[in-house]
């Protein structure tokens, strides 16, 4: 499959490695012309609208959410995000969360490991930052290590984020996005738990890089039960984007979903 558009990117506003400034230069690289970019918990302060373009690239403002169901978290992703006061306040009180959350987490493997680390307590903070911090101290733990060790979700530096409830995320997305997608549904401990939301979607995310064959028909079965959009991105953290996405028919149903692009 050609991937066009790839919409599932992460910047160093969360836990990312591709500056918005060098997107572009990426995606051409890639092939893709069209980006999503999703950050965690946060929308990107230098996207200024929903759809926006940036040296030729179609740019689309998104978001990823973690959110907790009765079978365990799951992420949303939004797209074409319209900034709301209520998901404002929402998002303001995540980062809080987060930063209180890495300092706690920080604070702990210093004490085990008897180190300092270097962490920024910043919005977008998170465990890739504070896994980073320990691969560059003195301390004999590399960053695969931090999180088999000590901030994987069963280590004993762990501590949860506190995430809206699914009902919560999905008024607040519904309120301020077009299109609203179920990421990765192959990643949750009970997939078909979280495709029991499609009724309440606009869209499965339907290509992902996941690390082992999946039940691709599936997700077409349910989005055609459901009358669903295919969504598709690399998850990338890094500059490789398209190494998943959608194809330009793909893209074409979705993109009269959202706003007009802007610039």
């Amino acid at each position: 499959m050609d991937v066009v558009a790839d919409l599932h990117v992460h910047t160093p506003v969360s836990d990312g490695r591709l500056p918005l400034s060098s997107l572009p230069a990426a995606a051409r690289d890639a092939g893709v012309s069209v980006v999503a970019v999703t950050d965690h918990d946060r929308l990107h302060p230098d996207l200024t609208a929903p759809v926006t373009v940036r040296d030729g690239v179609t740019v689309i403002r998104g978001i990823e959410l973690q959110v907790e169901t009765a079978t365990g978290r799951i992420d949303l992703l939004g797209y074409g995000v319209e900034e709301t006061p209520a998901l404002r306040t929402e998002l303001d009180r995540l980062q809080t969360d987060r930063i209180d959350r890495a300092r706690r987490m920080t604070e702990r493997i210093e004490d085990r490991l008897g180190v300092d680390l270097d962490v920024s307590f910043e919005p977008g903070v998170g465990r890739p930052h504070v896994a980073r911090a320990v691969d560059e101290s003195d301390a004999d733990c590399d960053y695969a290590g931090a999180f088999g060790r000590f901030i994987g979700d069963d280590g004993p530096c762990y501590i949860a984020r506190e995430v809206p409830s699914v009902d919560r995320g999905l008024a607040l997305l519904g309120e301020a996005c077009p299109v609203v997608s179920l990421a990765h549904p192959f990643r949750y401990a009970d997939p078909e738990a979280a495709l029991e939301l499609a009724p309440e979607l606009d869209a499965i995310e339907r290509y992902y890089p996941y690390d082992a064959p999946v039940d691709e028909s599936r997700l077409d079965e349910v989005i055609e039960a459901h009358d669903l959009l295919a969504t598709g991105g690399s998850d990338a953290h890094d500059r490789r984007l398209g190494v998943a996405g959608v194809d330009a028919a793909a893209y074409a149903r979705l993109a009269p979903h959202l706003p007009d692009a802007q610039g």
